[in-house]
């Protein structure tokens, strides 16, 4: 991300040597819109002239931070275990104390238990992330997630999850601020997608000229909704397609073979295929001719489709969650009852029968409503301002120096 201002650096003092540091605390960093938002912060923070360090179990995306230069420090903070937990109180404050950290902002509820005590001991702000609309329970299972509208700011990833926020917790007025996620309009670009990379990918997956491609990105979980997926493409009159499943298997080798079962069950063998994690979304998407996610449970924001939209591709998505705000239906894709097979098969031969006329309006439609709402630039300095007024800095505010157009590779 090389479009904020180098030389708007948000600092306590011109006359101060100590530069701002926030600590980021997460779970892990295996994949995910968790784990992309932080980084993505991580790194417009670094560009602002502020230290962030990033506290985590680790993962697959560590060398992401490492490439952008950004401190990554392995704690045990995704576990569950409260004797763990205890532990990582102290754990984190001494990072605080080493560190001088003035912000400690957490994305996920057993980190977040922990950074919040350690923030409480070294007087530091504390910050939540709210990222999904967690299920009520019983008196614990409302208590532990509560730690997640405890911050003196609680960030709310969509209106949706502002929502359920104020309906569901106790927080003041002016406490929560709605900040949509932000997707990367410069990697997500059609026009930055070079030949070569999609020849090579096309012929990695062995993928057939001609074919539409249909895809559902995401981790390959039960709240995706794979199996009314693969009910819905059995419905297809037109069974000219290959649909990909494209997203990390995390040892959920039942899962995967629970959906070759169904697969093979509705004779599908072939045309539906698990290609597991890939590295590079953006051409993957590029590949295909429709997106679909499918999600049984309401998603706080949906990267999927939004990143699916800045490539231009027409989107199918559950009627529910952060959907409801991304994508236009009828305009940029197709929003279905969740479940209904019948809608989402429907909704599929709309879309690949497309003329080539309409899938261009789509794609520009599309891509232009992702620019002008969810580009990373306004999370990032939507969410630094509130960083800064944390600090006592009301009056300097992080500007966006993107224009909207400027989107080019």
């Amino acid at each position: 991300m090389n479009n904020l201002d180098p030389q708007h650096n948000i600092s306590l003092s011109e006359d101060e040597s100590h530069v701002p540091t926030v600590l980021q605390v997460l779970p892990s960093l295996n994949g995910g819109g968790v784990e992309r938002g932080a980084i993505e912060m991580a790194a417009a923070l670094k560009e602002y002239g502020w230290l962030p360090i990033v506290v985590s179990a680790g993962g697959i995306m560590e060398y992401e931070l490492k490439r952008i230069g950004v401190r990554h420090i392995t704690l045990p903070v995704a576990s569950k275990n409260p004797l763990v937990m205890y532990k990582n109180i102290q754990r984190l404050v001494d990072i605080i104390k080493e560190f001088d950290v003035d912000i400690v902002h957490a994305r996920s509820r057993a980190p977040a238990w922990s950074a919040m005590a350690a923030a409480k001991k070294t007087d530091c702000h504390f910050v939540t992330t709210f990222h999904a609309a967690y299920n009520r329970g019983g008196y614990f299972k409302n208590l532990y997630n509560s730690v997640m509208a405890r911050g003196e700011k609680v960030i709310a990833i969509s209106d949706f999850i502002a929502g359920h926020i104020q309906d569901n917790y106790d927080v003041e007025a002016g406490q929560v601020v709605a900040i949509p996620r932000g997707v990367d309009c410069r990697k997500f670009n059609p026009a930055a997608i070079s030949a070569e990379r999609i020849i090579k990918m096309a012929s990695d997956w062995h993928l057939p000229d001609g074919v539409p491609v249909i895809m559902l990105p995401g981790r390959l979980t039960r709240l995706k909704g794979h199996t009314a997926f693969i009910s819905a493409l059995a419905k297809l009159e037109n069974d000219h397609f290959l649909a990909l499943m494209v997203g990390s298997t995390e040892g959920r080798d039942a899962y995967c073979a629970e959906l070759n079962e169904l697969i093979k069950a509705k004779n599908l063998e072939g045309k539906v295929q698990i290609k597991g994690h890939c590295d590079d979304m953006a051409v993957a998407l590029m590949l295909s001719d429709v997106v679909v996610s499918a999600t049984t449970v309401p998603e706080g924001f949906g990267r999927v489709a939004v990143e699916a939209q800045a490539m231009g591709r027409p989107v199918v998505a559950t009627a529910h969650g952060g959907s409801m705000e991304t994508v236009l239906d009828g305009e940029t894709g197709w929003l279905v009852p969740v479940d209904d097979e019948n809608a989402i098969a429907e909704a599929l031969s709309a879309a690949i029968n497309m003329t080539s006329e309409q899938r261009e309006a789509v794609a520009t439609l599309a891509r232009q409503h992702v620019v002008e709402k969810y580009a990373i630039e306004r999370m990032c300095t939507s969410t630094i301002a509130v960083y800064a007024g944390l600090l006592g800095k009301e009056d300097i505010q992080a500007t966006e120096v993107m224009d909207a157009d400027d989107t080019g590779p």
